[in-house]
């Protein structure tokens, strides 16, 4: 028979699939001897179950209430036995973790009865009382459906009536009136009363974080976050321990390091009287967490020194949540953090010098999404005007947006394509899909471990937290800073998630630390700590990687920034880059010429432009491949718009004026070149064929720079790249053409002129005849953006917009294939191309200049592939190289996993 429950003391960390995460780490504590609060989990299995099949695996419940009677026994107490009564919490616990995405129903076994025997056991009715309303809310929003704004709407009416800043100065009458409210919401709202059996509680509330998986806001988060929808979550069902028990209880998160920065000590927040939920949901402000030494001294060095001991287990820093209930220190949960990409490069340094971890592993503790991130521009505050006010530094980044109020509203003016701040007292989980939407999250309530905190820090989000000078009024649609200024929704605001602070109106922005290192490599643009960490990452990277990284350019400046980048050469210049501005005019003489003579004028004015365009980007990258494209697009388009020409023509005649002789030539030549799908039409290798002279141009230009920068004392390597190759016939006559114009240059200067003659594989056809088109090609690159779009059948200009979020909602795509390569279809391509072309030519040299050339996720495929280099848009070379780096490290960690 399968099995659904274990107890904590029989699984393990390892077990985080069966058992999920939060009851692996629960089952894990136990195992090191720390004070958890004993209890069971059911499996991931049976909640696949239950999705499945809409019900309970069978014996479920046997296996649930055997577990529960050990419980009691060990206990000494049944559940919600009316005299002394046993209580529940039931959490989920997916394998990745989905903070405050699914559910959690504490205090289950109080009814009407055992509330009195919990008063009288614990001596303390207001505590009774305020647990079972916790029960009342919690239950009646999670397992019956009632909409929790009916509860928050009584309890803030209570609370008015009252004169009471928060429900902590509610007493013991008033909660026991306010469950009376919440009852009858229920009965009135769900249409039956809340129950009274505390095995009917347990039993569905099961059911209740079963369901919660496939929530809307869980399966948000899921696809943000790429986590497979077929994991499920378990469920951890736990003895109570209770934080709000009086002036000698409380709850707490706690970091074993900054999550934030990645500063080493003791960071997290602390909050008297209170369950763990009142701490992440941030109704109420918490204390730092160093507060408690002076509160209560025992149990914060009890604290430490677990916080130690599973740092050092874990070998890395550990999320903790944890309850003192009268002195009585409790440990509720652990795991690995989530922390900011700062914070990821810092801790990643730390625990390598510490000798926790080696240099590899410190290596794949971080990622070229969190480089990016770092990248990013901060704010210049030397010329903002005073802040509106200060919070905690949550998250860091700068983000500018106009204020938004509800996460409704955020997601409307995000997807007409406003940049948003989203403002609220505290975020709740159904405040995702604003996160989401937002540039950053800004609230008045809450510490760096609330709600908004965790999940903006897991998303990369820009957030201040705990701004409590901000007055919010949500239902107004504003805020009142200290000074008096209001903010109405649809003004702008500036959030900076790394001091803390908000600026009314927009702050200007600066290059951040990291840019100002890797263009100048010094750390003189601040943050030390952080540029040697994100040196030593980079540098261990160049070591350990196999792929070159090269970069896509087409000027000289960007193969000079490309290269303090770190680029080892230039993977894709576009020639016909070099055609715009000025030029133009040039292209289009060519294209009007009637005759030889005219096509080779135009085409001779061109040649010494692009000559000296080529002898900057040889000197840039001076002893390194640069990769040239031979122009690509269809000539239309340096053409002018059919439309305007059209109009302009219209517009003379109405006049009753001669329309403009060069208008009229310049119409019909784009009326004779229209084509309905120009992406398939004449471009690439074509237009070699086709137009006299065009390819030869360039090629000479190609060469003659070459020779140049050789007699200059250069050492230039030229790679000629033919596109849109679809027959070994094409690239065979045109690479004659080349061949014979490098002979020309290198009998005309007397300088050897070598250029290895390629292919830019970007059509399934080319992909799946690469032995026979490697006969005539030195080098392969894939041009991945046109091959997905050859490969899918759609356009991506055109259907991005049109239906990619829509395919995206229902799991079509798990990501865009034109941010993260398709390795079912795209991929496939690209591996017979690699076997294919290898068998035909050993020494076949073979990248991607496609933007996938950038993708952290492509760049591992690309590595498993067997690519010899990838190549990317100067900003995301360091990217690159990071991932090469720890793709590299992901390949020989899995050949010694399958050796064994």
């Amino acid at each position: 028979m399968v099995r659904y429950v274990y107890d904590f003391a029989e699984g393990d960390r390892s077990m985080a699939g069966l058992l999920g995460g939060k009851g692996a780490n629960l089952a894990e504590m136990t195992r090191l001897g720390l004070p958890v609060p004993p209890g069971f989990t059911v499996t991931t299995e049976a909640c696949r179950v239950f999705l499945d099949t809409g019900g309970e695996p069978p014996g479920l419940w046997r296996e649930v209430s055997g577990r529960l009677a050990a419980l009691e026994s060990a206990a000494g107490r049944r559940l919600g036995q009316p005299e002394d009564p046993l209580l529940l919490s039931v959490r989920s616990g997916a394998r990745f973790s989905m903070p405050g995405m699914m559910e959690t129903i504490l205090d289950i076994g109080l009814d009407d009865e055992s509330v009195h025997g919990l008063a009288e056991v614990s001596g303390d009715e207001r505590f009774a009382w305020d647990s079972y309303r916790r029960l009342v809310q919690m239950f009646g929003s999670t397992v019956m459906g009632v909409d929790s704004a009916h509860f928050e709407r009584a309890l803030a009416a209570l609370k008015e009536a009252r004169g009471a800043p928060d429900d902590v100065h509610l007493d013991a009458g008033d909660l026991a009136r306010l469950v009376g409210t919440f009852k009858e919401l229920i009965r009135g709202e769900a249409g039956e009363p809340f129950p009274q059996s505390p095995t009917e509680q347990l039993r569905r509330a099961v059911r209740a974080v079963f369901a919660s998986w496939n929530g809307e806001r869980a399966r948000l988060y899921r696809r943000r976050e790429r986590i497979p929808d077929d994991l499920g979550t378990a469920v951890n069902v736990q003895r109570m321990v209770f934080g709000n028990l009086g002036s000698d209880s409380g709850s707490g998160v706690a970091f074993t390091r900054d999550p934030a920065t990645g500063r080493a000590g003791l960071y997290g927040d602390y909050l008297p009287v209170a369950q763990g939920e009142d701490v992440v949901a941030g109704i109420r402000n918490t204390v730092p967490l160093t507060e408690l030494e002076r509160l209560d001294p025992t149990s914060y060095a009890r604290l430490r020194g677990h916080m130690d001991t599973l740092e050092r287990h874990y070998r890395d820093l550990c999320d903790i949540e944890f309850t003192i209930e009268r002195g009585t220190l409790w440990m509720l949960q652990t795991r690995v953090g989530k922390r900011t990409a700062d914070a990821a490069f810092v801790i990643a340094a730390q625990l390598a010098e510490e000798g926790l971890i080696t240099s590899d592993e410190a290596l794949t503790r971080v990622c070229g999404d969190q480089l990016a991130r770092l990248m990013f521009p901060r704010f210049d505050t030397s010329a903002a005007s005073d802040p509106l006010a200060a919070g905690l530094p949550a998250s860091p980044g700068a983000a500018v947006g106009a204020a938004v109020f509800d996460s409704a509203e955020a997601v409307r003016r995000a997807a007409a394509g406003e940049k948003v701040v989203l403002v609220r007292q505290e975020t709740t989980p159904d405040d995702l899909p604003g996160m989401i939407a937002a540039q950053a999250v800004l609230t008045s309530r809450g510490g760096k471990t609330s709600h908004a905190a965790v999940v903006a820090r897991g998303m990369g989000k820009v957030c201040v937290c705990g701004a409590e000078e901000l007055a919010v009024d949500a239902e107004e649609r504003r805020f009142t800073a200290p000074d008096g200024t209001v903010v109405e929704e649809g003004m702008i605001v500036s959030v900076d998630g790394s001091i803390g602070a908000v600026y009314a109106g927009p702050v200007p922005l600066r290059d951040s630390a990291v840019i100002r290192f890797l263009e100048n490599g010094s750390a003189d643009g601040g943050a030390p700590g952080l540029i040697d960490a994100v040196a030593h990452a980079l540098a261990r990277a160049d070591t350990v990687r196999r792929l070159e990284v090269r970069a896509n350019a087409d000027t000289p400046e960007d193969a000079a920034r490309a290269r303090r980048f770190g680029a080892r050469g230039i993977g894709l210049c576009r020639t016909e880059h070099m055609f715009l501005g000025e030029r133009r005019r040039l292209v289009e003489a060519m294209i009007l010429a009637g005759d030889a003579t005219g096509r080779d004028k135009a085409l001779g004015a061109l040649l010494p432009l692009q000559r000296q365009d080529f002898i900057g980007i040889f000197e840039a990258m001076d002893g390194l491949p640069v990769t040239i494209r031979l122009i690509d697009p269809p000539l239309h388009e340096f053409l002018p718009d059919r439309t305007g020409l059209a109009v302009r023509i219209a517009a003379a005649e109405a006049r009753g004026a001669a329309p403009d002789s060069h208008d009229t030539e310049l119409l019909d030549a784009v009326n004779r070149m229209h084509e309905e799908n120009p992406m398939l039409g004449l471009r690439g290798v074509r237009l070699g064929l086709i137009v006299p002279g065009l390819v030869a141009m360039q090629v000479r230009a190609i060469a003659e720079a070459f020779a140049q920068r050789t007699k200059a004392g250069g050492s230039p390597e030229a790679e000629i790249m033919v596109p849109l190759v679809g027959a070994v016939e094409e690239l065979r006559i045109e690479r004659e053409e080349v061949e014979r114009v490098l002979a020309e240059v290198s009998q005309e200067s007397g300088v050897p002129v070598r250029c290895p003659v390629g292919t830019m594989i970007e059509l399934p056809r080319a992909a799946l005849t690469a032995g026979r088109i490697a006969e005539e090609a030195e080098f392969f690159s894939f041009g991945t953006n046109d091959l997905t779009q050859t490969t899918w059948g759609f356009s991506r200009d055109d259907v991005e917009a049109a239906f990619f979020s829509a395919y995206l909602d229902k799991g079509i795509f798990a990501a865009s294939p034109f941010e993260t390569i398709d390795r079912e279809g795209v991929g496939r391509l690209v591996r017979i191309a690699v076997e294919e072309g290898r068998a035909a030519r050993p020494d076949l040299k073979i990248g991607v200049c496609g933007e996938h050339g950038g993708d952290p996720d492509s760049v591992h495929f690309f590595h498993t592939a067997g690519l010899d280099y990838v190549s990317c848009s100067p900003f995301r070379v360091p990217v690159a190289r990071l991932e090469a780096g720890r793709a590299a490290l992901s390949a020989t960690s899995g050949n010694a996993r399958a050796a064994v």
